[in-house]
């Protein structure tokens, strides 16, 4: 008998890539249980989002993580073959270039981002979770335009936990109503564990860690010191949308994703640029600021981010500063291309996404705490230390590897 038995239920916080990748790696192992899961933003993906609008059905911008890298050394993840064959992933078109002092090079450079085999997806970086999701919902392989998110509540943050007496986990919200209730309690960010949701939030404490005092369980507890004490690097991106009429000397631009090399930074405060023609000639530009820029700016965010919508309070003149600032960079570093007086410019729209968790840094959660089966809790994402950690490889690997955990022999109690 497994761990997770087949009549147990999972409850899944967190819909980017790897709390999808759990759930669906649950299915592909043939574990038929209960899989809930929770998310406070509007759809799946996480830092591997990608921006889209009722309003405008054309518009298409991934914010986030632009691609998927996988170590050629390793064994690939199991769930990237599924994902490929589904079409929801593939090989990586279009020219990465790197800018350093020796001017620009066709070639991937030193950016981590574009280390190994390198994939992407053609309608859009949310479309890995949401094959993941397709994999989790039962489908033997991933076909675009089925049913994505069959288990997931979107929308929807889990702001309490309580240990039931009975074993496992009940979820409330703000106002301590129930949500759902599961067996097992697989957490795939560090919001609810991590510091930061009090200095983001307001919150007296992280929710786990409030729950947590009760249990006694010193793998939790050490789980818990680790995960709080992991820092992580912010990223400020600006997005912008140049309209068709403007867009050729952008959509023309001699690669698709730039990256700056750090020597490079300090003049341009931006560590890649990602270029992404539209269907309609529209050209969307993702402007990632440096590692010292979105330091200094951690604190500024959009008025349309998560962190906004959970209540936190927002700054329209600190974020204009950011996004003027932001724009400055992107003209002077595109320069050699692209006219300083060149219409796109003044023309396109300009918005602010600010992670302020993108990068973990390490050692990270080490991979012998990211399971505690006598609280039946398990953790994943690229802030678990491995090949990948903090990046989205390290998300896969992380769910993989947690559910294999979940499915491996119970041990015999001790006589």
């Amino acid at each position: 008998m497994s761990r997770l038995s087949p009549d147990q239920s999972v409850a899944v916080i967190g819909a980017g890539v790897a709390g999808c990748a759990v759930a669906a790696q649950l299915r592909r192992r043939g574990w038929p249980g209960s899989i809930q899961l929770w998310e406070m933003g509007r759809g799946p993906g996480g830092r591997a989002a990608t921006r889209r609008s009722r309003q405008d059905p054309e518009l298409r911008i991934d914010h986030g993580a632009p691609l998927l890298g996988i170590d050629p050394t390793l064994p690939p993840p199991e769930l990237l073959p599924p994902l490929v064959a589904g079409g929801w992933l593939q090989p990586l078109t279009g020219t990465l270039a790197c800018l350093g002092t020796g001017g620009l090079r066709l070639e991937p450079g030193n950016d981590p981002l574009n280390r190994g085999r390198l994939y992407g997806a053609p309608a859009g970086m949310d479309q890995l979770c949401r094959g993941l999701l397709t994999l989790a919902a039962g489908a033997a392989t991933p076909v675009i335009g089925a049913a994505a998110e069959p288990i997931g509540h979107f929308q929807c943050l889990v702001r309490h936990l309580e240990w039931r007496a009975q074993g496992g986990w009940r979820l409330l919200d703000g106002q301590h109503q129930l949500l759902g209730e599961a067996d097992w309690l697989l957490i795939s960010g560090s919001l609810l564990v991590h510091p930061r949701s009090r200095s983001l939030l307001g919150w007296p404490a992280p929710p786990l860690q409030e729950a947590a005092t009760s249990l006694k369980d010193p793998q939790l507890d050490r789980a818990l010191a680790a995960i709080g004490a992991i820092e992580h690097e912010a990223s400020s991106n600006l997005l912008m949308v140049v309209p068709a009429a403007t867009a050729t000397p952008w959509r023309d631009l001699p690669f698709r994703l730039l990256s700056v090399e750090p020597e490079l930074q300090a003049r341009w405060p931006l560590r890649r640029l990602v270029i992404q023609p539209l269907a309609d000639g529209r050209c969307a530009v993702v402007a990632h600021g440096s590692a010292a820029f979105s330091r200094e700016h951690r604190q500024v965010f959009g008025a349309g981010s998560a962190a906004a919508r959970l209540g936190a309070a927002t700054d329209p003149e600190a974020e204009a500063t950011v996004i003027a600032a932001l724009g400055e960079a992107l003209r002077r570093l595109v320069s050699p291309w692209i006219a300083d007086d060149d219409p796109g410019l003044a023309e396109a729209s300009r918005q602010l996404m600010r992670w302020g968790a993108a990068f973990p840094l390490a050692p990270g959660l080490p991979e012998e705490a990211s399971f505690c089966p006598a609280s039946r809790i398990g953790f994943c994402g690229d802030m678990v230390a491995g090949p990948g950690f903090g990046r989205i490889e390290g998300a896969l690997r992380s769910a993989e590897r947690l559910a294999s955990a979940l499915l491996a022999p119970a041990e015999s109690p001790a006589r």
